[in-house]
């Protein structure tokens, strides 16, 4: 079995140590170095080229989004999971924009983050559920509250696979999408491999994020 390489980036060292205790309890997963800030945090990826890079969003030189940013431009096969303290960091959505498959939290559950790594290393992207429903409120301030119809911009999908992605915009795995349309688990990949080829995303994250700016979803009244 190949182990997933991780890229450690954040200015705490005791936040790294954590981290790095956490990853090396797991058989599959291997630190494959640290960095203290964005900047180095950039370098270290283009030296080492690991498979998920752990990304503060706050940090001195360079911060995570830019960072992020820097990366993906690159060309790197590297993915990375943005990491905050709050779920109410404004950067999250600029973050997300910015090419990261992954948007946590630092106060969930160790079982999370070991997780959300394997999943962003075999080439899909996570969203905290907290972080979905920030994303959501944020999008819809100016709206009101009646169903969005479908956006001209979304024409290229069928129906089923716009149920689909709008699922996805809550923060549903691939199961829970199963489970809420009555679906097979492997009906709803082929949906979610036509929506991105269809619009040449990278990864579940970006669809949510177009789902986001064509004003898809929205939260329901009262929320």
């Amino acid at each position: 079995m190949t182990a997933i390489r991780v890229l450690l980036v954040d200015d705490q060292p005791m936040i790294r140590t954590g981290f790095r205790l956490i990853l090396e309890a797991e058989p599959d997963m291997i630190v494959v170095g640290e960095a203290g800030d964005g900047q180095a945090g950039v370098d270290s990826t283009r030296a080492l080229q690991p498979d998920v890079v752990l990304m503060d969003i706050r940090m001195p030189c360079l911060d995570g989004v830019d960072a992020t940013r820097l990366i993906v431009e690159s060309g790197s096969a590297s993915r990375v999971i943005i990491l905050t303290t709050f779920d109410l960091d404004e950067h999250v959505h600029d973050a997300l924009r910015a090419g990261a498959s992954g948007f946590l939290v630092k106060d969930g559950p160790a079982d999370s983050l070991v997780d959300a790594i394997r999943t962003v290393a075999r080439g899909d992207a996570v969203i905290s559920p907290r972080v979905t429903r920030r994303l959501l409120d944020r999008f819809s301030r100016l709206a009101d509250h009646a169903p969005p119809a479908v956006p001209p911009t979304l024409d290229a999908l069928t129906a089923r696979e716009l149920d689909v992605l709008r699922a996805l915009s809550r923060g549903l795995s691939n199961a829970e999408v199963a489970r809420q349309l009555h679906v097979s688990e492997a009906t709803v990949k082929t949906h979610v491999a036509h929506i991105l080829d269809k619009y040449q995303l990278r990864d579940r994250v970006q669809a949510v994020i177009l789902a986001y700016d064509t004003g898809l979803v929205r939260p329901a009244a009262g929320s």
